[in-house]
């Protein structure tokens, strides 16, 4: 079997069939009120990763993991905050070490760059990913309004991770659809997660 890179998350590794191949890129979508960051964060256990926040400040990022109730590592967080956040990023990207993750929370305001810049920017993620044998995760919010520059990043990346969260009578249900992964043998069902202490199954409704 292909070398994966164990995500760190139990649930997501058994269904990708030990993890994700390095070189992977990742467009993670959820929607704004979810508790999409719990995944991100459980994702900073597996290996030394950089957080990429460009929305919050670095110590707003790292005061959340560091109280978070689940198994997180210790990332190198940069607040991306300049007038180009494109530029910085990729800077950022250039000196990723080998072997690491790296999470850019959330990829909307880069997606908002100029198409040309931004098309170029994920040639030069994927090729940064290939080199390093790394893992990248884009956050990216669903809304009624999203940035031009979505479709790109779909078609851009190597697997599309769908969190949905909707309310099912009193329930709040998360199921996780894979509708994209490059190399074959995604999931051909959702996955539905418990996201309160830690990412793990939600059995609550199973019938035995």
């Amino acid at each position: 079997m292909e070398e994966r890179l164990q995500t760190g998350i139990e649930v997501l590794d058994r269904k990708l069939d030990g993890g994700l191949p390095p070189g992977y890129v990742v467009a993670f979508t959820a929607d704004p009120a979810s508790q999409s960051e719990l995944l991100l964060y459980e994702l900073t256990a597996a290996r030394g990763t950089l957080y990429v926040t460009t929305e919050r400040t670095d110590e707003v990022v790292r005061r959340a993991i560091d109280v978070s109730p689940s198994a997180v590592g210790s990332p190198t967080v940069r607040h991306v905050s300049g007038e180009n956040p494109l530029e910085e990023t990729a800077r950022l990207v250039e000196a990723l070490p080998d072997g690491a993750n790296l999470i850019v929370d959330t990829l909307d305001v880069l997606e908002a760059a100029d198409e040309t810049e931004y098309v170029s920017f994920l040639n030069g993620l994927k090729t940064r990913m290939l080199e390093t044998g790394s893992i990248a995760v884009l956050h990216c919010l669903k809304g009624t309004s999203e940035p031009e520059n979505r479709t790109r990043t779909h078609h851009a990346a190597d697997a599309v991770f769908d969190l949905r969260t909707q309310v099912a009578g009193t329930d709040l249900e998360n199921t996780l659809a894979i509708p994209k992964f490059r190399d074959g043998g995604q999931p051909t069902e959702t996955i539905k997660l418990e996201l309160t202490e830690e990412v793990a199954i939600d059995t609550s409704r199973d019938i035995a």
